[in-house]
């Protein structure tokens, strides 16, 4: 199932579903500040985008500069931090069964749209 990890309200976000709507394929729209990702989902949407767990963070919102920024967290940590504060997970994140990709730039997703429809 192909599922993009969206916030409504970034303009980067609504690019990237944009492309998944332009490429008719069937999609899941996971809206992640209303349905959090569990510590597991996280910690596989790391593994597929083959990344560390500061990856998925958006270290300029203000949530992180506030609460975390210049501490040396654990992944557990990090992990609990963009769970308890989704806004702080990185996004667009399209997921593709083992493959994932951040749709910055929006091109990312193109890789994942090419691989559904080779």
């Amino acid at each position: 199932m192909l599922t993009i990890f969206h916030n409504p309200r970034c303009r980067k976000s609504r690019e990237g579903l944009a492309l998944l709507e332009d490429s008719k394929l069937t999609f899941e729209i996971r809206d992640y500040l209303n349905n959090p990702p569990e510590i597991s989902e996280l910690k596989s949407l790391a593994e597929k985008l083959h990344i560390e767990p500061m990856g998925l963070v958006r270290q300029n919102e203000a949530i992180w500069k506030e609460k975390f920024k210049n501490k040396n967290l654990t992944d557990e940590q990090i992990y609990q931090g963009i769970r308890d504060f989704p806004v702080l997970l990185e996004r667009p994140i399209v997921v593709l069964g083992n493959q994932a990709a951040i749709g910055r730039p929006k091109e990312n997703i193109l890789e994942i749209l090419k691989s559904q429809t080779e």
